[in-house]
């Protein structure tokens, strides 16, 4: 796999972009792990390596969301704990997938990831209908959002590739509107999620690390500023870029697969 100045500054672009799009709308996934693949890397050690990249990045961005997500501290615990069981599950499933059997899974990864996110503020806005003065079944959805984030939390140690948008779905369960507090809490989750998988991968030595680390100086970058002017940048311009991004990628694996 070339690692040349040329290709590490490619890495760390694609970083800086991915960060920042996981801080605004989620899907950075779609940017970090196909570069990594098109470039010749195991698509196991892919996944890993862009894991570890943008999981510097999404800490930055849950720094600078810190003031939103302290207002709902009292739901952190159960969450995170949650998080990281789920993120644990998720990684080690993936180190005992075979390679090949991986490469499969991409092209429907990609699809499962391209359509949650697409389908993602329909979702939400039900969601708030259905919770909005109803008492009974935001306490129902109590014991369902810890289910439902066990098994994000699974998939995203697994894969990844989307979990920002289930995240947003399953705090709209919960019954949350503000976008800003919502971003705050997913971003910490997310990165409780990816420090378990991040450690599983150190130790089981999958992650290339010279272009690790240059992706993940660009993911700091990335994930800081687009956090901080995410409340200034049309969400809907971010989205439309991300999908259409996870589309043409999901039809280029599938026709390569």
């Amino acid at each position: 796999m070339p690692d040349d100045i040329l290709h590490l500054s490619i890495y760390c672009l694609t970083a800086v972009i991915a960060a920042a799009c996981n801080s605004v709308a989620g899907g950075g996934t779609f940017f970090t792990f196909p570069t990594l693949l098109f470039y010749g890397m195991p698509a196991i050690q892919a996944n890993a390596t862009s894991t570890a990249a943008l999981w510097p990045g999404t800490l930055a961005s849950a720094y600078a969301y810190r003031e939103d997500a302290v207002k709902h501290k009292d739901k952190m615990p159960r969450l995170i704990t949650i998080s990281l069981i789920g993120g644990t599950a998720g990684a080690i499933t993936l180190l005992y997938t075979p390679e090949q059997t991986f490469r499969e899974l991409i092209p429907w990864l990609l699809l499962t990831a391209t359509v949650l996110f697409a389908i993602s503020p329909k979702v939400t806005d039900f969601l708030h209908r259905i919770t909005k003065d109803n008492s009974r079944y935001q306490k129902t959805g109590t014991l369902g959002s810890t289910l439902m984030q066990l098994g994000i939390a699974f998939y995203g140690g697994y894969f990844g590739a989307g979990i920002g948008i289930l995240m947003l779905a399953m705090l709209g369960l919960m019954g949350m509107r503000d976008i800003h507090e919502m971003n705050g809490l997913k971003t910490i989750l997310g990165s409780a999620i990816n420090a378990t998988a991040v450690a599983l991968f150190i130790f089981m030595g999958v992650i290339v690390w010279k272009i690790a680390i240059v992706m993940m100086v660009g993911g700091m970058i990335g994930g800081y500023w687009g956090a901080r002017i995410a409340k200034h940048v049309p969400r809907p311009l971010i989205r439309g870029i991300v999908i259409a991004t996870g589309s043409i990628l999901t039809v280029i694996f599938f026709i390569n697969n």
